[in-house]
């Protein structure tokens, strides 16, 4: 699966999070569900200051990697950090680099096949904020483009 090195700035998120685990499948309900909360319920029109209207799957607060207990959040990067109702979390993706994947296609089934990969690459991953940035730039829910980002050691 090929990838490029870049270096990002740091961004901050808001949106609503869920502790989950890769473990018996646990993950793929969790984030289906959070994804649904952060668009059924409203949430994602109460986040203030979108900077634009690509959502964000942030995976964090790893107790160790991939295979060990991490928080994800839904949501969309804000251009300033302001408050919203109390349901909305905050947090910021470091500066740094990052492994950027892109990937186009369904936005379970693709994503799904991707992270796969990803798990099985030898990548120097630091395990402090991986991304996947939604491009939401087409209407065809088949061909979806999706970058996601991970974070690596310097």
């Amino acid at each position: 699966m090929k990838y490029e090195i870049v270096e990002l700035k740091e961004k901050v998120v808001k949106g609503i999070e869920v502790k989950t685990t890769n473990q018996d499948g646990k993950a793929i309900k969790d984030i289906g569900k959070t994804w649904q909360r952060l668009f059924t319920e409203g949430i994602y029109e109460k986040i203030k200051n979108k900077v634009n209207d690509k959502t964000i799957g942030l995976y964090t607060e790893y107790e160790k990697d991939y295979t060990q207990p991490y928080t994800f959040i839904a949501g969309a990067e804000v251009s300033k950090d302001v408050e919203n109702d109390e349901q909305i979390v905050s947090k910021v993706i470091e500066k740094g680099k990052y492994a950027k994947f892109v990937v186009i296609g369904d936005v379970q089934n693709s994503v799904g096949r991707a992270w796969r990969e990803i798990w099985n690459m030898d990548l120097n991953r630091k395990y402090i904020c991986d991304f996947e940035e939604y491009q939401n730039n087409s209407k065809d829910m088949q061909k979806q483009e999706i970058h996601i980002y991970i974070s690596l050691e310097d």
